[in-house]
């Protein structure tokens, strides 16, 4: 099937357009966690997600919308837990991690067991996206983006040096609070792209590659969202193409990203090691 024919499909340009939204939200956030070691809290929350996700299923309501403000409030735990002096911020995602699939786990077989409308959460379903879904992704895409863009020095503030942030009078706990509340938001919409199960390879794995690159903080943000935009679009066209899951292909494609900006970087560095040298 040639690409043209491929994009001829109103389901994949839905597709499309909101796996790029969500691509480019998860990858700047993913910068963020992941320069700040919080990376895994995508992990995390796409568990506490399946509670909201069967809560939406047995009250007949919209899985994603349910989802949302039970996934914020349980990045907020995360939060509070892993701040108390007591308890490292892994083992805080530890627990609400088991807590919240658990839960999930109980009011699924509640709700008489896994059904259609769960497991294609469980492992991502984008070529099924519906234009309520297209809408939110944009809406959270619009209201991320301009949060980061308002709050960027603090961000970067408390992502590089949260005590000396603290110091130059940076409100370390609002600016945390609003990255894990932000994240919380785009770990449930990305949860239609690969699935529970992958989501926090989505977060990770972009950002991952572009930090092999970036001499720059902003260049790391550009290169991560082109990497993700390009791992959901290849992998989507994969996955229609070979009849394959659509959340795997696009993972498997952000690895193989990942591994070719290794190779630059090996490459790039042996290079200057011989030039020193010479």
């Amino acid at each position: 099937m040639s690409v043209i024919e491929f994009l001829s499909y109103a389901f994949v340009q839905k597709a499309l357009i909101a796996g790029a939204l969500i691509a480019v939200i998860t990858a700047v956030l993913g910068v963020f966690l992941v320069l700040k070691r919080l990376s895994l809290i995508g992990d995390s929350l796409s568990h506490v997600a399946l509670s909201g996700i069967a809560l939406g299923l047995i009250t007949n309501t919209s899985p994603v919308f349910m989802a949302i403000p039970v996934v914020m409030l349980s990045s907020l735990g995360i939060y509070k837990i892993s701040s108390s002096a007591k308890v490292h911020s892994d083992s805080a995602l530890g627990i609400i991690a088991a807590g919240g699939i658990s839960l999930g786990l109980i009011i699924a077989a509640l709700a008489g067991g896994f059904n259609v409308d769960l497991l294609s959460f469980l492992f991502g379903s984008i070529l099924t996206v519906n234009a309520a879904e297209l809408i939110l992704a944009a809406a959270l895409a619009l209201i991320i983006l301009t949060l980061v863009y308002v709050f960027y020095n603090d961000l970067i503030a408390i992502t590089f040096d949260e005590n000396f942030a603290k110091t130059a009078g940076v409100n370390t706990e609002r600016i945390n609070i609003l990255l894990v509340l932000i994240s919380a938001a785009a770990v449930v919409i990305a949860l239609k792209v690969v699935g529970i199960m992958l989501v926090s390879a989505m977060i990770i794995i972009p950002p991952t590659a572009a930090l092999q690159l970036a001499k720059t903080f902003k260049r790391a943000l550009i290169l991560a969202s082109a990497f993700s935009v390009t791992g959901v679009t290849a992998g989507i066209y994969l996955a229609f193409i070979f009849n394959m899951p659509s959340g795997a292909m696009i993972i498997l494609t952000d690895i193989f990203i990942l591994f070719i900006t290794v190779i630059l970087r090996n490459y790039a560095f042996k290079k200057r090691k011989s030039s020193e040298t010479d």
